[in-house]
């Protein structure tokens, strides 16, 4: 299993540098990423805890045969990448909702890099109910999965647990 160490930034043009000597803090556009291989044990493990065996994810001839060049990563995942982003950053985070769109498939070995940008954040009681849009990527800019997610975050000071 491969981590990079994980990014804060801002789009353009909201230009803004985070030091981690002093607690930064989430704003709407900020964007948290990371990066991770995805290895044939990670896929063996999934597949015992989701009870998904399909041949797809084990055997390269099934998974040729359904039109992949490769066996696959299983989706869901791949898209356990954003809670972890969101947790890595705020411990005691609660992940709420998430939409997703599976717009290609995720080979054993391949890197992916995700990411989570702050669409919206609210306080409500002390705490904050963030939105954020849900993206990875492989090959520099080829999107795999878009999508939406909902958290409750207990505070919007960012740590940087990686």
């Amino acid at each position: 299993m491969m981590f990079a160490k994980s990014l804060l930034s801002r789009t353009v043009p909201f230009a803004r540098c985070f030091s981690w000597t002093a607690p930064s803090v989430l704003q709407t556009g900020d964007i948290l990423r990371q990066t991770r291989v995805f290895s044939i044990e990670d896929v063996t493990a999934y597949s015992k805890v989701s009870h998904d065996s399909n041949p797809l994810h084990f055997d390269s001839e099934s998974a040729k045969n359904a039109g992949f060049e490769d066996r696959v990563v299983h989706g869901m995942l791949v898209a356990a990448l954003f809670p972890q982003i969101i947790a890595s950053h705020f411990p005691g985070a609660v992940y709420v909702s998430q939409i997703l769109q599976f717009k290609s498939p995720v080979y054993i070995g391949e890197e992916v890099h995700g990411e989570v940008q702050a669409l919206s954040i609210r306080e409500n009681k002390r705490r904050y109910i963030a939105k954020f849009a849900t993206k990875c990527f492989k090959k520099g800019e080829l999107l795999i999965i878009d999508g939406e997610a909902m958290a409750i975050l207990p505070t919007l000071a960012v740590e940087n647990i990686y």
